[in-house]
């Protein structure tokens, strides 16, 4: 006697209709729409790209996503975010069918994972442990994770391939938890002089090993200090490249008038002298510096030489 075939989902179908319930009822719902649409991709008279893919192939576009959906963030810009959202939903998805095919787990099996894991984090909310601010709620999740992840080390969980300052704040804050931190921004602020004096020894002796790791000990008293004081590293660092970023298009767009272009017109002549740089420079400067007229928009306000500071302003 044959086994009983398996149920399968319904093949999606592109002609039936794809309503979008108001904002106030959508729960969710219509995320089986995607996994549907992804399930198409991949299977037999699918997408002969994303049948090719791996999860070693998606791992750059996972990343991609969620830097898209962190600029739109910066920009306030709620359409762009929408849009960037579902893009990285996407990914999650596609990963998440690329396991269901190896038989490792689905999509669902994903989502309970994430709300089994909420419910037991929040006992304040789902228990009855109080927590009455916000350093209380993480220091009780340190202490749940860290009886769930018993043979993981407190900093087990720090992904490596975030970017350094991510990472280097996450560490510090992960730390300051189970006390191993300064006690105030003061010392903190010591620790970045202690560096600095540090890294300037080493570039006095010339020894490229010591500069390097130096420069790396600055660079994370200063992450440190940026989190006694309530900054964000990364945002600060990326809106300085940013305004470094918008000056120099200024700087480059006056280049090109006046001069015609870096090394002239054909190319062939010096570079113009860094005296006659600061002072493009210096003009970008004051520019931003001015408040915008009454009635102006923030747009209208740039001068037409320089493109606005959005990160996606290329």
């Amino acid at each position: 006697m044959s086994e009983p075939k398996a149920p399968e989902l319904p093949r999606f179908d592109e002609h039936a209709p794809r309503p979008v319930p108001p904002l106030e009822l959508q729960d969710g719902a219509t995320l089986a729409r995607l996994v549907g649409v992804m399930r198409r991709l991949l299977g037999p008279g699918g997408c002969p790209w994303d049948r090719e893919q791996t999860f070693e192939t998606t791992r750059k576009f996972v990343l991609e996503e969620a830097c898209e959906v962190i600029d739109a963030i910066d920009a306030g810009d709620r359409s762009a975010l929408r849009e960037e959202l579902g893009d990285l939903v996407l990914q999650v998805v596609f990963l998440a069918e690329l396991a269901r095919k190896e038989k490792a787990f689905g999509i669902d099996d994903a989502i309970a994972g994430i709300v089994d894991k909420l419910v037991t984090r929040h006992p304040h909310v789902f228990g009855d442990l109080d927590a009455e601010t916000a350093d209380e709620v993480l220091k009780n999740w340190e202490q749940i994770k860290a009886r769930e992840k018993k043979n993981r080390g407190l900093l087990g969980g720090v992904p490596r391939s975030l970017p350094a300052l991510v990472r280097a704040q996450a560490v510090g804050e992960k730390v300051r938890r189970v006390g191993f931190d300064w006690a105030d921004a003061k010392g903190s602020r010591e620790k970045v002089a202690e560096e600095l004096g540090e890294l300037d020894r080493a570039i006095e002796a010339g020894d490229t090993a010591a500069i390097e790791e130096e420069m790396g000990d600055v660079l994370f008293a200063l992450v440190n200090l940026s989190r006694h004081v309530k900054v964000d590293a990364e945002g600060a660092l990326r809106r300085t490249i940013d305004k470094f970023t918008t000056r120099f298009a200024h700087v480059e767009a006056r280049v090109k008038a006046e001069h015609g272009g870096w090394g002239g017109p054909n190319g062939d002549q010096p570079n113009l002298p860094l005296e006659v740089l600061d002072r493009y420079w210096e003009e970008a400067k004051a520019m931003r510096a001015k408040p915008k007229p009454e009635g102006v928009s923030a747009e209208e306000a740039v001068p037409a030489s320089t493109p606005s500071e959005h990160p996606d302003a290329t």
